[in-house]
């Protein structure tokens, strides 16, 4: 059969046979309803995807907004002088921000609650360079831990699971002891509260600042525990781990962001390989519902099958035929399922905000999730990765039924009927 023959019979097969023809309406049914499946699971999958990614865009940016990228510890004892290791350090890497910090463990209480949490100081002119603690205050002033000694400054959650706000005073208990002559105790002390601040993540429970001769004074220690470091974007701060480790390992224990809240990114990554991997499920379903639809146009189309056979069509071909067949269901379904899910991500936040006017309140209170909308980040890669698994589920879906007409025998479906 030539060429250009064979094309038009594949091409009119499939388009009388998948979504047309009067006498099929129940067939039609089921394929309009598998393209549906697919357009609505490709979709929903890039929709989440992006959704996903901009919770985890949004929590990197908060939590290291206060966690230094790369930290440096002496192996053993404190760091006396860290002012003269700077021309080790930038002899290696070039960041755009250092400070030293002296932190610890402490139970903190205040009206009858205790909390543990870390107690970090800091130099708080330096510390602008690493952080950015000074942008997150929400209360009182960051700079009065430098100007009066023992003064804190609080996590918002962490001040309101204690009870406390600006001006009152907390407790603290710290990991040294006091030996006075009627025994051992530990010790303590009273902090005035001047600030608050509020990042948006669990580091506002759990986290709290006072300046680097107040935790001198507080711990006992006449250095520094360490020096912070910020890079101008996380690739440069891993690559510069590497090289500090090479260049100082042996004298510094040396760590980065992905240590010290890895398991919080790492988590994140597996909420949206689970949420991937139901949703593909979804799509799984619409693509195996092509079986039906093709099934039923092979059972009721084995004479034409049979007659196609006789005019010199060859298995092969038949097989290509069905295999189009299911394409064109799942690819007309993945195209149509892109192009609503990327027009969903672009805009998801958009149309959030207008089903929050529609209803009349928020539908994400920021008392509760930390921010007030839904953030949305687009990667192509999803897309691509979405697209083509569809496409790889509907044809494997097609490849039985297109099989099972490609062993059609035409002498014996005429003979028989």
């Amino acid at each position: 059969m030539p060429p250009l023959t064979s094309l038009s019979l594949l091409a009119d097969f499939t388009r009388r046979y998948t979504l047309g023809g009067r006498k099929r309406g129940f067939a039609r049914l089921v394929a309009w309803i598998s393209m549906l499946g697919m357009v609505l699971g490709v979709a929903s999958l890039i929709t989440v995807m992006s959704v996903m990614n901009g919770f985890a865009k949004e929590l990197e940016s908060r939590v290291l907004s206060l966690i230094p990228h790369v930290t440096l510890k002496p192996r053993h004892g404190v760091l006396n002088d860290w002012q003269s290791m700077l021309p080790q350090i930038t002899a290696q890497v070039s960041p755009s921000g250092i400070a030293p910090f002296v932190d610890d463990q402490v139970l903190m209480a205040a009206w009858g609650r205790q909390r543990g949490i870390r107690l970090t100081g800091i130099d708080v002119q330096a510390q602008r360079s690493v952080n950015q603690l000074h942008a997150h205050i929400v209360d009182g002033n960051v700079e009065s831990l430098s100007q009066t000694p023992f003064t804190v400054a609080l996590g918002a959650g962490l001040a309101r699971l204690l009870g406390v706000t600006v001006g009152d005073e907390v407790v603290v208990t710290l990991p040294t002891l006091s030996i006075t002559p009627l025994g051992v105790f530990p010790r303590t002390k009273r902090l005035h509260v001047v600030a608050l601040f509020r990042v948006g993540a669990d580091l506002d429970s759990r986290q709290a600042y006072v300046s680097l001769e107040s935790a001198q004074r507080l711990f006992a220690r006449a250095g520094v525990d360490g020096i912070q470091l910020r890079f101008n974007a996380l690739p440069q701060a891993d690559t510069s781990v590497n090289r500090l480790r090479e260049a100082l390992d042996g004298e510094w224990q040396i760590t980065d962001w992905r240590s010290t809240q890895g398991s919080l990114f790492t988590a994140v990554r597996m909420e949206k390989f689970t949420v991937a991997i139901l949703l593909l499920a979804v799509i799984a379903v619409a693509a195996f519902n092509i079986v039906s639809t093709l099934t039923m146009a092979v059972t009721e189309k084995r004479r034409d099958i049979a007659m196609l056979g006789v005019m010199g069509m060859s298995s092969g071909r038949i097989l290509t035929m069905f295999l189009a067949q299911g394409l064109l269901l799942g690819g007309a379904g993945v195209v149509v399922g892109v192009i609503t899910g990327v027009v969903l991500a672009l805009n998801i936040s958009d149309i959030v905000i207008w089903f929050e006017h529609l209803a009349g309140k928020p539908l994400f209170d920021p008392r509760v999730y930390y921010i007030g909308r839904l953030p949305s980040v687009l990667e192509w890669g999803d897309v691509v990765i979405t697209g083509a698994l569809a496409l790889f589920l509907s044809l494997l879906a097609t490849a039985y039924p297109a099989w099972r007409a490609a062993r059609i025998h035409p002498v014996e479906v005429l003979n028989h009927g």
